[in-house]
Parts: C-alpha cells; structure tokens; sequence
C-alpha cells in the first residue's frame, strides 16, 4: 500500500522485526476454535493393495447355455486391530457366453465403483433382486424363484455380503423353527405317496412364497402355510 509524504524528511532509520511486530495493530482471528470441541476430521485416499482376498460364486441358469462366475474381492480395514474389517472392493463376472459380455462388463465397473466409495452398500441387493426378465423368470435348485440373471447376480452379492458381516440374518426364532418342523412332519405323514423325500425338499405341489420366493407354500389346517420361512396367511 502505497503511504503519501506531506512533510519534509529530516531524518530515517532502520526498523527491526521485533519493533515492527509491537507497532503493528494485532490481526482480528480468522476462526475461533473452542477448547470443547474434539471434533477430529480426517481424509484418507485408499488405493488398491497388491492382494486382495476374495470369493468366487458360481451361477448357472437355464436361460444361459455356459455359468458365470462372479468373483467379489474384499480389503482388509484396521489390519491386526480390534477394529479390523473387511469390506467389499471390486467385483468381475466372467463367462464363456459373450452374448451378455457389454452390460455385464458395465455393471461391474458400476458396482466395483460403488464398493470402492464406501458406505452401506448393501442396498445394492434390493436394487438388482428387483431386475426383472421380460421373457421370465426360473427356479433356482431348491424351489427359490429368480426374476432374471441380474437378480441372481444380486443374490450372490448377498451371500458374500452375509459372509464378511455387513448383512446380518435375524432369521427364525425357536418358537418358529419348531412350527414349521412340525408343520412339516404333519403334511408328510398325511401323505399317502411312500416315496422318501429329502429334509430340503418340500412338495411338488407347493406355490411360490411372496415371502421369500421359495416354492414351499402348502395348505395347512385350511391355511396357505409356508414351510420354509413359516409365512401364513392366517397370521
């Protein structure tokens, strides 16, 4: 800034830092920080690892000639700590059908984009299992409905989520176990067929679940009963 001399010089010397810093006027704080406040904020930038652990999940369907293997890698967070956890990071799908290859491959990098920006990224699931295939559905290998191969990707990408923790299963309480059981050994035993069933298997003339998709609803006592997740119409 530019300082305009009115008056005669008669005499000049030399200022000092220390004297300088005394004369100048003491700067207004920029932000007032608060003893209190323990609020720390931190930002980290996670590259990939040389090695990542990871699963490999097997899907074949009758809509494809050849399976697809959907491989889900996982990093390892807080490694050897109480804290440690392992969190999904990238995903590829791999087959020898190509008639799928470009949105299988856009997919990937969409989901692989999402694992890496963190978070719950569970709802990922929910979004694909509500894919659904304009020429039909199938009938996994145990009587589980699949609206479309996206949603069996989804499917997957639940058994893996369950795996590492970041789903967890309520699932059924004892009380619930122990009806359906019986349900089931009631049902069998009013079957006059003397064929042996498997434990998982449930009767060829049972409906599809809106539940848990599973073809394993049964008239039970006049009821619609479902025997693998205990759904009942009558409550």
């Amino acid at each position: 800034m530019a300082i305009k001399i009115a008056e005669k010089i008669v005499d000049y010397g030399v200022v000092r830092e220390d004297e300088e810093k005394q004369q100048a006027p003491a700067a207004a704080p920029v932000a007032e920080v608060k003893k209190e406040d323990n609020i720390v904020h931190l930002t980290e930038t996670l590259e990939r690892p040389e090695m990542l652990l990871g699963s490999t999940y097997k899907i074949k369907t009758p809509l494809t000639e050849h399976a697809l293997y959907v491989t889900i890698n996982d990093i390892i967070l807080n490694a050897g700590t109480e804290h440690e956890l392992r969190r999904p990071f990238e995903v590829f799908i791999n087959s020898k059908n190509m008639d799928h290859f470009q949105w299988i491959v856009a997919l990937t990098r969409i989901i692989s984009a999402v694992f890496r920006k963190g978070g719950d990224v569970t709802f990922l699931v929910e979004e694909l299992r509500s894919v659904f295939d304009p020429r039909g559905g199938y009938f996994k290998k145990g009587g589980k409905y699949m609206p479309s191969l996206v949603a069996e990707i989804g499917d997957a990408i639940e058994c893996h989520l369950r795996m590492i923790g970041m789903i967890r299963d309520d699932g059924l309480d004892e009380h619930q176990k122990a009806l359906i059981e019986a349900k089931r050994k009631e049902y069998e035993g009013s079957v006059k067929s003397a064929e042996a069933r498997e434990p998982s298997e449930f009767p060829d003339s049972a409906q599809l679940c809106g539940k848990c998709n599973t073809k394993a609803v049964i008239l039970m006592d006049g009821c619609m009963t479902c025997l693998n997740c205990g759904d009942s119409k009558c409550g």
